[in-house]
């Protein structure tokens, strides 16, 4: 499954980049985060409540940082147990760029899930994903102090 967006941050690139590794803000953003704790220079641990309609499943598990370019992109690659329910893995760019004195951050990720979770259907986990994905920015905009406003994808042309 494939996800993503783009989002105006009113804030100034380097604030943006802090918050994106601030423990305390991405728990904040984070929908039933438990634990998020740096486990290195670029591992985080985790573990999320994830609220998949009948179910809610604690996932524990880790994000590795990669691809760094400070204030400029990273990407996130992870997995996480959900007990019975299986695994759930995927990896995330973040692309900062410069929109004025503000921020546009780009978001592309691919996610799957096996064991029971893939019996739920990819509609539904991706619709979900979707939903998480649009809060956490949301709520990375009021823990950082921004607003953050969803912008509409690129308009492809072709030649």
């Amino acid at each position: 499954m494939e996800f993503g967006g783009r989002y105006h941050v009113a804030a100034p690139r380097p604030q943006v980049w802090a918050a994106l590794n601030d423990t305390a803000v991405l728990k904040a953003a984070i929908p039933g985060c438990h634990r998020i704790e740096w486990a290195g220079d670029a591992a985080l641990d985790l573990e999320i409540k994830v609220n998949l309609g009948v179910i809610h499943p604690v996932f524990k598990g880790g994000l590795a940082l990669t691809y760094i370019v400070p204030a400029e992109r990273y990407t996130l690659t992870g997995k996480g147990k959900g007990g019975l329910l299986g695994l759930a893995e995927g990896a995330a760019d973040i692309v900062l760029l410069d929109a004025g004195e503000d921020t546009e951050l780009v978001f592309t990720a691919q996610g799957g899930a096996s064991g029971q979770l893939m019996r739920l259907g990819k509609a539904m986990i991706g619709n979900s994903a979707q939903r998480v994905i649009d809060g956490f920015f949301e709520r990375f905009g009021t823990a950082m102090g921004a607003a953050v406003t969803p912008l509409p994808p690129p308009v492809l042309t072709s030649d």
